[in-house]
């Protein structure tokens, strides 16, 4: 027996989406100033840096998008709706952070180290990466106040690990990267031009581009992740099971089968042992309880289904298909 909640209640991340509008109006402008300052002084450092604006301008483009696709209604190909087209635009995101952001840093500085010629006019090299990390920095406390306040009491790695929503840690981490590019840049200028040795200048964009290569892994690991799908917090597992347990007629809420569709999106399979004395009318009766409860308490519930079973099948069935993976305290 299975029920469907049918009516998904969709409510954006207005803190992610906030920082994701932040980081991009601060991209454009600092995009259009390094790539007018990499043309007049040369540097490529300076150009590896308006590379890297440019590509965040077009990442924070793409997370928009996904915002707006995965809001999309259900329909009959796609009957659990389209949540996660912004796991899917994350994952590109991280594909273009590495592509052309690390890519385009790192070859343009092996070029200039086989090839180096002085940086001319520094002053206006230091006045835009001093003005860019002004910029870059308002943006960061954006995104850090959204994924601060979407990690609640979790430390940082752990939030990062188990976060559900990829703008929100995405902005952050891309203005990072671009702060500690800008500090890379910024001495490695000052260091050819006080040492007469221009070769720096490109040493300084290939780390820039380790820096966005090893930002856009740590995106692509997680973001892959949660495209394939992951299970939905076990908070709200424990929450649901609660509910069930509570109705009259349930004997047992044995647990529950997660998958996490979008960040404010989840599907739910629930095991349920009911009184073996009731009958089919009122089993249907006590899952439309449940139903209705779950959907009052947990909007991103979008699909609830309800599989009578004793807790001796379900404890059967649950080693047959994951082994004792799930039965250790702490799952990794």
């Amino acid at each position: 027996m299975s029920t469907a909640i049918s009516d998904p209640r969709i409510q954006g991340r207005h803190s992610a989406r906030t920082a994701v509008y932040a980081a991009l109006a601060g991209n454009i402008a600092v995009a259009i100033t390094k790539l007018a300052a990499a043309a007049i002084t040369g540097s490529a450092a300076m150009f590896s840096e308006a590379v890297h604006s440019v590509v965040d301008c077009g990442n924070e483009g793409l997370i928009l998008y996904g915002y707006r696709r995965a809001v999309r209604r259900p329909d009959l190909v796609h009957p659990l709706g389209f949540g996660r087209e912004l796991y899917f635009w994350s994952f590109i995101v991280a594909l273009l952070l590495f592509a052309l952001g690390a890519g385009v840093s790192i070859y343009q500085g092996v070029r200039h180290v086989l090839a180096p010629h002085p940086v001319e006019d520094t002053q206006i090299s230091y006045l835009v990466l001093t003005l860019s990390f002004m910029f870059e920095s308002a943006s960061w406390v954006v995104g850090w106040r959204a994924f601060a306040k979407a990690r609640g009491n979790l430390g940082f790695w752990k939030a990062f690990r188990q976060s559900k929503d990829p703008p929100a840690f995405m902005v952050l981490f891309e203005d990072s990267a671009a702060l500690i590019g800008i500090a890379i840049a910024m001495i490695g200028i000052a260091a050819a031009e006080q040492l007469q040795m221009p070769v720096l200048d490109g040493i300084a964009s290939i780390l820039i581009g380790v820096v966005l290569a090893i930002t856009a892994i740590l995106l692509a690991a997680e973001s892959k992740s949660l495209l394939i799908g992951e299970r939905a917090t076990p908070a709200l597992v424990e929450a649901i099971c609660t509910i069930a347990q509570e109705q009259h007629g349930v004997v047992h809420a044995n647990s529950a089968l997660t998958a996490q569709l979008a960040p404010d999106q989840a599907m739910v399979a629930l095991s349920i042992e009911f009184d073996p004395t009731l009958f089919t009318e009122q089993i249907e009766e006590c899952v439309a309880s449940i139903e209705e409860k779950v959907r009052s308490a947990h909007p991103e519930v979008v699909a609830l289904f309800v599989k009578p079973q004793t807790l001796e099948q379900f404890e059967r069935a649950r080693r047959k298909r994951f082994g004792n993976y799930l039965f250790s305290a702490t799952p990794p």
